[in-house]
Parts: C-alpha cells; sequence; structure tokens
C-alpha cells in the first residue's frame, strides 16, 4: 500500500510539473517584465489602480496571460511589490489560471458553447464580488515596497530580466510553487485509484461541495481543466461541481493560499477563502438546472478524475518501470521544452547569485554608460521601457494564439492521426493486449477533441452533425475501455467493431469540411 502511494506520488507530481512548466516560465517572464521594463507605477497603471475599472481589468487581462495557477504566483508577488490592492491582485491571480486562448478554443466544442462564454461571466462576477468585498472589508492603503533605480537602454535592459527571472527561481516564488504542487500529493494520499469515479454525478446535492474538496488541493491546467469541464457535460454530470472544479481547480491551490497568509495574514485570508467558497457555490447550485444539458444520457460514472487519485492499484507490480513508461507517453514536446527553460534559469540564478557575492550586479545594471560618440548617440533609436513591456506581453499573447493553429491541426492531419491511432486501438483490444490498448484509447480521445477544434478553428463553426459523430465516436471509446477494464474480451470485439464503423462515418463528415476548405483556399 505505501508503496503504491509513493510512487503515485512520484508520478503525480511529476506529471505536474511536465504539464505547468510552460506556464511557470510564462509567470516568470511576466514578472520580470513587470519589474524591469514596467516599473511599479506603469504596472499599477496598467491594471487601472484606484479606478472603478480595475478589477473587470484585472479580470481581462487574466484571460489572455498563458498562465496557471502555479505560473500566476511570480506575477502576484510582483503586483504586490508594485502597490496593487488586494483585491485587483486575488482577481488577476484567480482568472488568469481559468482561460487563455487554447483552452477557450477547446471549451467551445462543448455540446453547448454557450456554457463556456456562462461560465466567463460568471468568473468575472466571482473576482469582482470578492474583490470589491475584500477592498472595502480592508481599506488599508498599500504602501509600494523599496524604489529600484531603472536600467539603461541597451543591454544591460535585456540582461536585466534575465537576471530577475534567475533571481526569482531561488526566491519564495519556487517556495510557494512546491506547496502549490503538495496538494496532488496529499489527493493521491486519501483518494485510492479510481475512487472519484462516480462521487459527481449530475442530480447529486452534494457533487459542487464534494469537487470543492478535492478541488482546492488539486493543480489542473488550463487545458486539463477545460477537458474535464467537457468530459463532465458528456457524462451527464452535476453543472456546479464542473463551475467549482473549472475557479477552484484550475484558479488555486495550496501555494496561493500559504503566500496569502503571508501576505495579508490569516484573518484576511480566511475571509477572502469563505466569501469565494460561498460565491462559488452559490453560482454553482444555481448554474445547475440551466445548464445541465438534456440531449445526452447520463453516465453511472467518469474516468476524468482518476489523475486526482492515486495512479496504482495496491498489488500493482514494477512501478518504477511503470511511472518512467507513463512519463514517456505523456510529455509533450512544449512540455520538455518548458522544464529545459525552467533548467536553465535555474543555472543562470545560481550563477547570477554566485555572482552578487563578489560584485554588485544590480549597481552595474542600474548604472548608466557614458556615450562619448555623438554621431552613435544619433543614431540610436531608444524605445520606452513600456513599448519593450506592451510588445512583450502582446507577443506572449500572440505566440499562445498561434500555437492554437499548431496543437490544433486542420482536419486532414488530424484524421491522418486518428487512422494511426485507431489502428493501435482495435488491434489490440480484439486480440486481447489490453494494456496497450488502454494506453492508445486516452490518445484517440484527444484527438477526437482535438479535430473538432480544429475545424471550428479555422471555419468559425462546428455543424451538429460532426459534433455528433464525434460525440459517437468518444461514446464508443468509452464503452470499449469499460469492456477492457471489466475484462470481457467478447464485449471489447463487439464494440470494436461498433467503433470502427462509427469512425468511418465521422471521417466522411469531417472530409467533407476539408474538401470544401481546399476548395476555398484554391
Amino acid at each position: 500500500m505505501s508503496e503504491a502511494i509513493f510512487w503515485g506520488g512520484v508520478l503525480r507530481v511529476a506529471q505536474s510539473v511536465s504539464q505547468a512548466a510552460p506556464f511557470i516560465l510564462t509567470g516568470f517572464i511576466i514578472a520580470a517584465v513587470f519589474r524591469r521594463w514596467l516599473g511599479p507605477q506603469s504596472v499599477r497603471k496598467l491594471f487601472g489602480e484606484g479606478t472603478w475599472r480595475s478589477l473587470p481589468q484585472a479580470w481581462a487581462l487574466g484571460m489572455l496571460l498563458p498562465v496557471c495557477s502555479l505560473g500566476v504566483i511570480p506575477v502576484m508577488r510582483e503586483m504586490k511589490r508594485a502597490g496593487l490592492r488586494g483585491g485587483t491582485i486575488l482577481a488577476f491571480g484567480l482568472t488568469a489560471p481559468l482561460f487563455n486562448p487554447l483552452s477557450v478554443l477547446y471549451g467551445l466544442t462543448l455540446s453547448e458553447p454557450f456554457t463556456i462564454f456562462a461560465f466567463s461571466i460568471c468568473s468575472l462576477v466571482v473576482v469582482t464580488c470578492i474583490g470589491l468585498l475584500f477592498d472595502w472589508a480592508f481599506p488599508a492603503k498599500v504602501e509600494q515596497e523599496v524604489h529600484e533605480e531603472s536600467v539603461p537602454y541597451g543591454i544591460k535592459r535585456i540582461l536585466s530580466v534575465f537576471v530577475s527571472m534567475g533571481k526569482d527561481f531561488w526566491s519564495y516564488s519556487t517556495v510557494y510553487i512546491l506547496i502549490g504542487l503538495s496538494g496532488i500529493v496529499f489527493l493521491n494520499v486519501i483518494l485510492p485509484k479510481a475512487s472519484f469515479q462516480t462521487s459527481v454525478n449530475g442530480g447529486d446535492l452534494w457533487a459542487p461541495i464534494l469537487m470543492t474538496g478535492v478541488a482546492i488541493p488539486a493543480y489542473a491546467t488550463p487545458m486539463l481543466a477545460m477537458s474535464q469541464l467537457g468530459t463532465m457535460f458528456q457524462h451527464g454530470n452535476s453543472v456546479g461541481a464542473a463551475f467549482a472544479l473549472l475557479i477552484l481547480g484550475a484558479g488555486l491551490n495550496f501555494g496561493i493560499i500559504v503566500w496569502m497568509v503571508v501576505a495579508y495574514g490569516w484573518k484576511k485570508s480566511v475571509c477572502w477563502m469563505v466569501v469565494l467558497l460561498g460565491v462559488v457555490l452559490g453560482l454553482g447550485y444555481g448554474l445547475e438546472k440551466p445548464l445541465y444539458p438534456t440531449d445526452i444520457d447520463p453516465a453511472d460514472h467518469s474516468h476524468a478524475f482518476d489523475v486526482y487519485c492515486c495512479p496504482f492499484s495496491v498489488d500493482q507490480s514494477h512501478l518504477p518501470a511503470a511511472v518512467w513508461q507513463k512519463l514517456e507517453d505523456d510529455v509533450r514536446p512544449e512540455e520538455t521544452f518548458g522544464m529545459i527553460s525552467l533548467f536553465v534559469i535555474a543555472l543562470t540564478g545560481l550563477m547570477f547569485l554566485a555572482v552578487e557575492r563578489r560584485f554588485n550586479l544590480e549597481r552595474w545594471l542600474t548604472s548608466s554608460p557614458e556615450i562619448t560618440d555623438e554621431k552613435s548617440r544619433s543614431m540610436d533609436v531608444v524605445l520606452p521601457n513600456w513599448v519593450l513591456a506592451a510588445a512583450a506581453i502582446i507577443g506572449l499573447v500572440a505566440v499562445s494564439a498561434a500555437m492554437c493553429f499548431a496543437y490544433y491541426p486542420s482536419p486532414e492531419e488530424c484524421l491522418e492521426e486518428i487512422f494511426i491511432v485507431k489502428g493501435e486501438v482495435l488491434s489490440a483490444a480484439r486480440s486481447g493486449h489490453d494494456s496497450h490498448a488502454m494506453h492508445w484509447i486516452p490518445v484517440w480521445e484527444d484527438w477526437n477533441r482535438r479535430i473538432q477544434v480544429g475545424v471550428y478553428l479555422r471555419e468559425f463553426e462546428l455543424s451538429d452533425y460532426q459534433r455528433m459523430k464525434a460525440r459517437v465516436v468518444a461514446d464508443y471509446i468509452e464503452l470499449l475501455e469499460h469492456a477492457i477494464e471489466d475484462d470481457d474480451q467478447e464485449e471489447a470485439k463487439h464494440y470494436a467493431t461498433l467503433l470502427a464503423r462509427a469512425h468511418s462515418r465521422m471521417v466522411r463528415a469531417y472530409q467533407t469540411v476539408s474538401k470544401v476548405s481546399a476548395e476555398n483556399q484554391g
């Protein structure tokens, strides 16, 4: 039992670190840009500090920037350092991990895209209510921290960002990030394998509360939370539980809570948490009936929440090899890039800290060079810091939007990938190679979702016919998965045949889109 929990914790932390790495990297970049290029005064102006629009503005900025609940921690610390009010910081910190262009597009392929719009508006209601109440209840004036000299233009101004990122990595930001990861270990200990499959079914009054208890310590990237949201609607799970999962699972973790206690004290933090939970649960129960899907057959369980439970059973053997194999299968190229980048930042941060023992790096960065060549001076084009900061932030948003087209390929490319995955799943299911089939089934489910987003992204619409065909394939994939789990070979062969037929019908539906797109481009 203890061995399964230990290796389960190792796997869950490793998976979370790999998934979070690109978002944490983005968080360190944004915090460094705020500190070195914008400065406290411009940061306060960016968020509309002292005006009525500060909370909606924080919500809107949070919707655009691609960070998660771990990556937002360095940004929140820098916002407090710049002198922003607690309500604005907490509004941004709760919203930024919920949505980004990738996750919103993913969510738009739900059975009712209006649901994503409703959840977005409700998130604005949440952050506005708790932000206003927090600032009203605790109106203490926020004092800006120690003033720093600005970095002169030139190579120093570029280098200062890397210095700030490296030093921030070896600060309390990383400590809070590690505390945030501890929540997934906590769930791994208290939730046995597949123990949460039937806990949030539609119509269960306790479902939103149970999901709240799991969502607070859980870590979910915006993409993971959105995919689980889609699964919950397809299975007829509780809408209130889905809302709690989105707001608390993607937007909160133990690290943010501990940072709040340190930054604002336990009394203010408890008040904020009570208001947050009250608003989330109130809206969750209020959304239950209006948004509950009426065109699906509710399922009695779902695998969507297995990622929060211990991944291994008590009698499972060869756990270290299983952990390594799972990581090899799951880690994506962009996650590998993120982890390598964080490793480089850690090394450079150590180097900067070592240099500062013998050399005043900050004084050198902020010292202005004497330029004697008037001709060189006149040829320099000096961009203000706010221009560079705006370009960096807009660039991050643009890269996030461009990644949509890479992550969600064209229908032709998706169908090619699905053809390969289909062969692996069906041949393994028919020949009794259960472990091989179970490995490829989640891959098929992922591509089945991505082809829908790819069409929506390029055509700005997804017909009900195409959505229905993809849903039928998803249903048969799940039925096949259940048959394999029940070790029913005959039933697995039966559903494999039905799945092959459903896939053929779906291919015809999406090939029509490909032909129309090709004709339009021609």
